[in-house]
């Protein structure tokens, strides 16, 4: 049996977009919209699968392929959504067939003159030897700069 360990990490990210809460919003909720910045990096990672069930209670899978032949896998639910102010939802996330983390995550949006304050929230607890060294606040960060560009297009 292999060792059992746990490592705790949360953070929050801030952004601001030139576009109203309804738009980024939607960005989150709609399954075209978020598979236009909810990706793995162009180039390095395709898509193998993905599905959104956008409801309290409802589940958000992503699948995809890395260059080198590693499969990622995002499954999560969620359990609070306030149209145009907030999400919240928890997901699991695994490499091939290794749980490597779960996670909760609160998505916060908020007017700000014509645009939108964006705040992800997010705690995690990485297993069983996964060290994420930052890596998911990276991840997080080059996906809201994905999110602007899409809201810029």
């Amino acid at each position: 049996m292999s060792q059992r360990s746990t490592q705790h990490a949360a953070f929050t990210l801030e952004r601001s977009y030139p576009a109203a809460p309804d738009r980024v919003f939607a960005a989150w909720a709609n399954v075209d919209a978020k598979a236009r910045w909810f990706t793995g990096p162009p180039g390095e990672w395709k898509v193998l699968k993905r599905e959104l069930e956008f409801r309290i209670g409802g589940r958000e899978h992503v699948s995809g392929a890395w260059a080198g032949g590693k499969v990622s896998r995002f499954d999560a639910r969620y359990f609070d959504i306030v149209p145009n102010a907030r999400i919240v939802y928890a997901y699991e996330m695994h490499i091939d067939d290794t749980r490597i983390s779960v996670s909760l995550a609160t998505v916060e949006f908020e007017p700000a003159g014509s645009g939108t304050r964006l705040r992800v929230t997010e705690q995690g607890a990485f297993l069983d030897g996964y060290d994420d060294a930052g890596s998911r606040e990276q991840g997080t960060q080059a996906l809201l700069e994905r999110l602007g560009a899409s809201l810029r297009a």
